[in-house]
């Protein structure tokens, strides 16, 4: 099940640098190749919260195996290092914490990702692709230290800062380990216009630092301020894993047909 290796031996988690070594099929259109370092805070959140955002004909679908096992949204914190676009420019770094909750078609069985809100700190991405970002000053500091013995903490800081005065912020310690080499392919879909996916092709390392099985945070805050995701986050949510991608490359296309 696609959602489950989005946190399993791969999270949905949606590249460092140089292309994807995948070519996409020529009845698909290239939107571009990203290079990113990305962490995943996956939560357990009340159905009834949650419903708000699922469109009408699906429905939510938690995470049903391994460390994410019973999340049914996910903050996927995004720092671009580098992106080309179709035709082999570079393009703008970017920041963005999007959410996602893993959803099937009613009367189907094949669960996807599902991007329903989020903020972004380009103005060229709201309300970007799947119609659901807001505009935000991102700040992010990340800090990797290694001792003489060879063990490795990393420090990070993400804050999104709308003009609203809502926004989202994440301060994470935790001690590093080794990582999961994985490739996967994706469609992620549109809350906002559900019958809208872009293809993704995936190439990721992915270190799971929190779980039932695993604890190796030292340090975690979060806080979302306002806007009206923070229903989803009154309290009694859970937090369920916490994933470090360090590298994760992704090469988006649309399928034919689609201009967005």
């Amino acid at each position: 099940m696609a959602i489950g290796k989005l946190l399993v031996v791969g999270t949905a988690a949606l590249s460092l640098i140089a292309a994807a070594a995948y070519p996409a099929l020529a009845q698909e259109k290239l939107v571009g190749t990203y290079g990113e370092v990305r962490t995943v805070l996956s939560f357990q959140v009340a159905d009834s919260a949650l419903q708000k955002f699922v469109p009408a004909g699906w429905q939510s679908n938690p995470v049903s195996t391994g460390p994410s096992k019973g999340a049914n949204v996910l903050l996927v914190l995004i720092d671009t290092l580098t992106m080309q676009g179709p035709d082999g420019k570079p393009g703008n770094a970017s920041q963005g914490a999007v959410l996602v909750f893993p959803a099937k078609k009613t009367g189907t069985e094949a669960t996807v990702p599902m991007v329903f809100a989020g903020f972004v700190s380009s103005a060229s991405n709201v309300p970007g692709p799947y119609g659901a970002f807001d505009l935000a000053k991102a700040t992010v500091a990340r800090n990797t230290r290694t001792d003489p013995e060879g063990k490795s903490s990393v420090d990070e800081s993400w804050d999104f800062n709308a003009n609203d005065n809502t926004g989202i912020s994440v301060q994470l310690q935790f001690a590093q380990a080794s990582t999961a080499r994985t490739k996967l392919e994706l469609r992620v879909y549109s809350a906002k216009t559900p019958d809208f996916y872009r293809i993704y092709r995936i190439e990721q390392a992915l270190d799971v630092v929190r779980s039932s099985e695993v604890d190796r945070v030292q340090k975690i805050t979060f806080k979302i301020r306002g806007s009206n995701i923070a229903q989803l986050f009154d309290g009694s949510e859970k937090l369920v894993s916490i994933a470090s991608i360090p590298w994760y490359t992704r090469q988006v296309s649309l399928p034919s047909g689609d201009t967005q």
